[in-house]
């Protein structure tokens, strides 16, 4: 009968075992997840391990808010950005990826200040890799510095409201149109009392909405100023704060609401936002540029996506 040869001591002990165990550690790690419910998430965690890329090269905490066509800031979106400050601690610097075309300006001064009361009197950055618009930009002015490039917009300030026409159609109006033709036609009459096309256009513009819509044109006159001493012009003198938003809310300069604010308008010295300016083919850029597209495939119709290296939430926005 064969007998079996004897290990060798070297084999058996401990020490001999240990690079081997070690190696096998390091490549395969314990499994925390399924390997089924990584593969249906693998998506979430390539951004994620993208954003914590980024944390490591910039030492600052990056967090995103990534809107679909048709959603709109409001107030449901307090919630999810608790969840993105939640492990966020006071006082430290932070970016902000923001991507929206606007929405509620009451609840873009709420999530605005959430973030800059986290942040204190930390750098607040925000990140614009497509557009915010509206009350997107109106979020822009709480930050000290806007971040921008070729592909980067911001949008006019001013108020939209939102009316039917005589065949039940709802169309989107700008607030200040609407005072501009009030004020065109007052003058108008005071200067010929007998007008008659005067008087039929005047008889069109309800007092009462007049008066509704020189309040939030006030409003929002208010809210950029306000945005603006905390942010991009704590250091410098309110008159500033003052110029730039009346300069934001021009319609005479900005034709139309959706018209595009670039990196280079808001550096414009009448505006005069804090822009850092990033070459579209610089390595920074190109990171912000992947993850926002990837953050882009991933949100569909009336989606929004609020997302850090520790939370990724995906919310359907209700229907309007």
């Amino acid at each position: 009968m064969t007998k079996k040869p004897t290990p060798d001591k070297s084999d058996t002990s401990p020490e001999g075992n240990t690079d081997t165990e070690n190696v096998i550690e390091r490549s395969v790690p314990t499994p925390t997840k399924t390997p089924f419910f990584q593969a249906i998430n693998a998506e979430r965690y390539q951004r994620q391990a993208i954003i914590k890329n980024i944390q490591e090269r910039s030492s600052r905490r990056f967090i995103c808010y990534v809107s679909a066509s048709g959603c709109a800031i409001d107030r449901d979106d307090t919630v999810p950005f608790v969840d993105l400050l939640h492990n966020l601690p006071p006082g430290e610097d932070l970016d902000l990826l923001l991507h929206t075309g606007g929405g509620d300006i009451d609840a873009a001064e709420k999530l605005i200040s959430m973030v800059r009361t986290r942040v204190g009197t930390a750098v607040l950055r925000i990140i614009v890799p497509d557009f915010a618009k509206s009350a997107g930009t109106l979020m822009v002015l709480g930050a000290d510095f806007v971040v921008m490039s070729d592909t980067s917009e911001l949008g006019p300030i001013d108020p939209q409201i939102i009316l039917s026409d005589g065949n039940g159609n709802r169309i989107r109006h700008s607030i200040q149109s609407y005072l501009d033709a009030y004020d065109e036609h007052t003058k108008k009459l005071k200067e010929e009392p007998g007008n008659v096309a005067a008087q039929i256009m005047l008889g069109k513009l309800d007092p009462a909405t007049v008066k509704l819509f020189q309040a939030v044109k006030v409003r929002a006159q208010r809210f950029a100023e306000t945005q603006l001493t905390r942010g991009m012009f704590r250091h410098q003198g309110s008159s500033n704060a003052t110029l730039a938003a009346s300069e934001l809310l021009d319609t005479k300069r900005w034709q139309s609401h959706a018209q595009m604010i670039s990196w280079e308008d808001a550096q414009d010295p009448r505006i005069g936002l804090k822009v850092e300016y990033l070459d579209p083919k610089s390595d920074q850029w190109q990171e912000y540029w992947q993850l926002y597209c990837l953050q882009r495939l991933a949100v569909r119709d009336r989606q929004k996506l609020f997302e850090s290296d520790y939370v990724s939430l995906l919310i359907d926005a209700p229907a309007m």
